[in-house]
């Protein structure tokens, strides 16, 4: 069995049905708190911290294989052979080719605004934005910029974002707790040319109706390969949907993961 080597957040209950849930760039996996705690009390919800992100190793390489079998090892040292997996921006993209990889270890897939197939000019400017990492000088500036990001967000999203994903850096000032060569190469994995998800794989996809990040051309896609077994639906909310409508989403995710029930 592979060594995981990533920083894991768990919620719910240890006995329940396993759902992994993966974040996207430049984030944590304890942004999942609280959908998890309110809306999946009773699963056995594991959140990691990707590669190069929060307090998982920040070494490369930082590739969307490399990921899908940190992944899988992680599920591998809990014991979890089979799970629901759930992934935002990034992480949907992430978590679309592990159902692809391993398809017998997924239940059901469910990609929040995921970030995948982006326009490569697109996702060149974001890359670029990322080669010098922004730092602050105190805590009131760095939740000053993360409010201004995340204008829909409660409060206290705000504050826990900042008490949990702050570090300081080697000069001394605040930075956000990622590696800033792997979002660089986040955004170029996520140039990729989209795949569809294995063609018996129950997928519901979440669109973030503020965000225009979801490619038409890839819901196309998505529906002809696997018909009635796609669901669609649309939430009126920015990129960050389930920290911006966290009662919308989080009732989507939980009726959607218990749909059928929650066997493992």
């Amino acid at each position: 069995m592979a060594d995981a080597v990533l920083h894991v957040h768990r919620y719910g209950d240890p006995g329940g049905a396993p759902v992994v849930m993966l974040h996207g760039v430049c984030g944590h996996g304890a942004r999942w708190r609280r959908t998890a705690e309110r809306y999946l009390p009773d699963r056995s919800v594991l959140a990691p911290d990707l590669r190069g992100h929060g307090r998982s190793t920040h070494e490369p390489p930082w590739t969307v294989e490399r990921h899908v079998a940190d992944v899988l090892a992680v599920m591998d040292a809990e014991g979890v052979e089979r799970a629901d997996l759930v992934g935002h921006s990034y992480g949907g993209m992430i978590a679309l080719h592990l159902a692809r990889t391993a398809p017998r270890r997924v239940r059901r897939l469910l990609l929040l605004d995921p970030a995948i197939g982006l326009g490569p000019a697109a996702a060149g400017r974001e890359a670029r934005g990322h080669l010098v990492p922004e730092s602050f000088g105190d805590v009131a500036e760095a939740r000053a910029d993360r409010a201004a990001r995340w204008p829909a967000a409660p409060r206290d999203a705000v504050d826990e974002e900042v008490a949990e994903h702050l570090e300081h850096g080697p000069d001394g000032r605040l930075r956000w707790r990622f590696e800033p060569a792997a979002a660089v190469t986040a955004y170029s994995e996520m140039a990729r040319p989209h795949l569809p998800p294995p063609a018996d794989m129950p997928t519901h996809l979440v669109i973030a109706t503020e965000a225009d990040l979801v490619r038409p051309e890839f819901v196309v896609d998505l529906r002809a390969a696997l018909g009635p077994g796609l669901v669609i639906s649309e939430v009126d909310a920015g990129h960050m949907l389930y920290v911006d409508r966290p009662e919308e989403t989080g009732t989507l995710v939980a009726e959607w993961l218990s749909a059928d029930g929650a066997g493992r």
